[in-house]
């Protein structure tokens, strides 16, 4: 039975239709509307968005809809203003202020409306992954998520504009390849593992252990499949009805024997062992590869035989037939493949940032004095404000940092290193309303909201001597709002934009917003790169590791100014957009490992630590955000960096401020 939600906004979905030719769509649209088919979703306004002259009713690409699906098809003179800031495909609610964009983002929203409209949906919601946070993680920083959303998209997409001019296949390609061959971890796998190693002894099983059942729409009946058991497992869960585990328990010497010595479990999906959203991703990308793949010679096919094996198996998944079908994919006959080979890519992705840092012993005054000795030492500027502040007892209460939800406080309730996710994009991390504890879901300290209150006195001082009636201001990672939401009270003849991939955040801002009346503000739900709309000045609070970087280059590229306190020094590290040390004076002196131990140093200014130690870690700010002073000095921006008034307002006190060589700095 389906569920209406009464409160429910009705939401436009916007998708790009102009591929790179008639025949086809972007395979981001085809990813967005074959989800929409498998969910049997009927939530959306779905509006097509054609960058040329619409030729009506004789277009190929109607092919690609789901049947039955209503559509309007507008041009990109027609969308509204916040969506011509983003990226496709977008979502913005009835009114027009709250904008959902990007793929990732996007199909996970589109997962939460059907669940809201029929939540008995369990296959739907199983999309979503054991712990809720299938590609929730944003691009810049997850690598996965970059893959499947970015790189193997766009590089099906070049691949398939001229397929007979092709002789490689796409590193991308065989990256996910290599992905597929790895072993399986999944939660709970110790009773699959021991059933496979039972079936691999040839001995008759005791039941049916943890449910693994044969679906209604079963899988292949071939015995002789290395993985037949971890494709039983993946289509029982998916199963609508809650299937209860035999309590059988297996021969007491398969019991026995040590968890090390059991059989891995091979990848059934993309993420391992079950259907997720991923795999909804790569369906239209693959196959789409796949088509212009047959009909050509030279045995690629034949060296990607865990894609195929992967392309079969997700036949099988109840519903993603009908989907394909209703929106023009039909499957090919592929045959099946035997084992795999351990197979390379021929030029192997080089991500910097897959490379394990050696761990660093002794102190940073080496580098320290190295940098000396060339001359480089932290400079810091006077602040030209340092006795401005707002009256906040004159403010509105929802304007008040104190109203806000208490989020963990960035310095201090950070992830384990090895998760390399900065703060801003913790997603994962934080609970959701039904877990959060009740001083979670409370008002700031009055210590800590006094610290909040002088944080904003320096970034909107520097901001209101910047801004200029008209101007459009971005509050990139602005998490709950704290910034965007004064300076939109402050500056009423500017517009904001707060950008954050966090939805729990950027809701609870907009209920602040509401509550003041507030109308010069967007809010965007996406990962900093689907925001493409001008501006003249962004701000951030707080950008832990390289977001303070993204933010930057996002400025640079835009010729706006740029105020930003950075934060969390020690998850700075090589990415595929960014390598350290940043400007060249710093290269020529450090090596990255060199630069990473002014990184790590810099994160040791927490108010507990002794002095000396604190002054350090000072010291180490003040480099690091030098070095990035000087890389946007070479593209022509004039930069200060400088401390934040009171120092004590947090233990990341340093505030960069950059503005085109031809503007004035303050």
């Amino acid at each position: 039975m389906k569920h209406t939600n009464s409160n429910s906004i009705e939401e436009c979905l916007y998708l790009a239709v102009s591929g790179q030719s008639e025949e086809t769509v972007p395979l981001h649209t085809s990813i967005a509307l074959f989800l929409l088919s498998y969910c049997e979703s009927k939530s959306f306004r779905v509006c097509l968005v054609s960058s040329t002259t619409l030729a009506g009713e004789g277009q190929s690409w109607r092919q690609w809809l789901p049947e039955g699906m209503g559509f309007r098809m507008i041009s990109t003179q027609e969308l509204p203003q916040v969506i011509r800031s983003c990226r496709l495909p977008a979502v913005v609610d009835e009114g027009g202020r709250y904008c959902r964009a990007g793929l990732a983002v996007v199909l996970r929203h589109i997962i939460k409306r059907t669940l809201e409209a029929d939540p008995c949906r369990k296959d739907v919601a199983e999309l979503l992954g054991f712990k809720k946070t299938c590609l929730k993680a944003c691009a810049e920083v997850s690598e996965w998520t970059r893959l499947c959303e970015l790189s193997i998209p766009s590089a099906v997409e070049d691949f398939c504009r001229q397929p007979e001019h092709q002789s490689e296949i796409p590193t991308a390609l065989l990256h996910l390849e290599k992905k597929l061959g790895e072993p399986v971890r999944v939660h709970n796998d110790d009773k699959i593992r021991r059933q496979k190693l039972q079936q691999k002894k040839g001995m008759p099983e005791a039941g049916h252990e943890g449910g693994l059942v044969d679906p209604k729409e079963g899988a292949a009946e071939d015995p002789q499949s290395s993985d037949q058991l971890e494709l039983q497992a993946a289509l029982a869960k998916l199963s609508m009805e809650e299937i209860q585990s035999a309590t059988t328990r297996g021969p007491p010497h398969i019991r026995k024997v040590k968890t090390t010595e059991l059989p891995s479990l091979e990848h059934v999906f993309a993420e391992g062992l079950y259907f997720t959203l991923t795999d909804v991703v790569l369906l239209p990308c693959l196959h789409q590869f796949l088509v212009s793949l047959v009909q050509k010679p030279g045995g690629m096919l034949e060296r990607l035989p865990l894609l195929q094996r992967w392309y079969l198996h997700i036949q099988e998944v109840p519903g993603v037939r009908r989907a394909a079908i209703s929106c023009g994919i039909h499957f090919l006959s592929l045959p099946e493949q035997g084992p795999a080979p351990n197979l390379e890519p021929q030029n192997p992705i080089n991500h910097e940032e897959e490379k394990a840092v050696a761990p660093f012993t002794g102190g940073p005054r080496p580098t320290m004095t190295k940098l000396k000795n060339s001359g480089i030492e932290a400079i810091y500027s006077p602040h030209p404000c340092s006795s401005w502040a707002l009256d906040w007892d004159g403010l509105p209460a929802a304007v008040n940092p104190m109203e806000g939800w208490a989020m963990p406080s960035l310095d201090s309730d950070l992830p384990n290193q090895n998760q390399q996710t900065p703060t801003c994009f913790l997603s994962s991390l934080l609970p959701n309303e039904k877990q959060r504890s009740p001083f979670m879901s409370g008002k700031m300290s009055k210590d800590r909201a006094l610290r909040k209150r002088q944080q904003l006195n320096n970034l909107v001082a520097m901001v209101t001597k910047l801004a200029q009636p008209g101007n459009t201001v971005v509050d990139f990672c602005s998490g709950g709002g704290h910034v965007g939401i004064v300076l939109a009270h402050t500056l009423p003849a500017c517009q904001v934009v707060l950008i954050e991939n966090k939805e729990e955040s950027l809701a609870r801002a907009k209920n602040r917003c509401d509550e003041l009346g507030l109308n010069n503000i967007w809010f965007i739900q996406a990962n900093l790169d689907y925001f493409t709309g001008p501006f003249k000045i962004g701000v951030a609070l707080h950008a832990c590791g390289v977001a303070t970087d993204m933010v930057m280059e996002h400025c640079i590229k835009a010729q706006a100014a740029f105020v930003i306190s950075p934060c969390c020094y020690g998850f700075i590290q090589n990415t595929v957009k960014f390598t350290f040390p940043r400007s060249q004076q710093f290269m020529d002196v450090l090596s990255y490992k060199e630069h990473m131990v002014l990184c790590r140093f810099a994160d040791q200014t927490e108010f507990q630590l002794p002095a000396d130690r604190r002054l350090i870690g000072k010291q180490c700010m003040g480099l690091v955000d030098l070095d990035r002073a000087q890389a946007a000095e070479r593209n022509n921006y004039s930069v200060k960096v400088m401390s934040m008034e009171p120092e004590s307002c947090s233990p990341k006190n340093n505030m960069v401020v950059g503005v085109p060589a031809d503007c004035k700095l303050i």
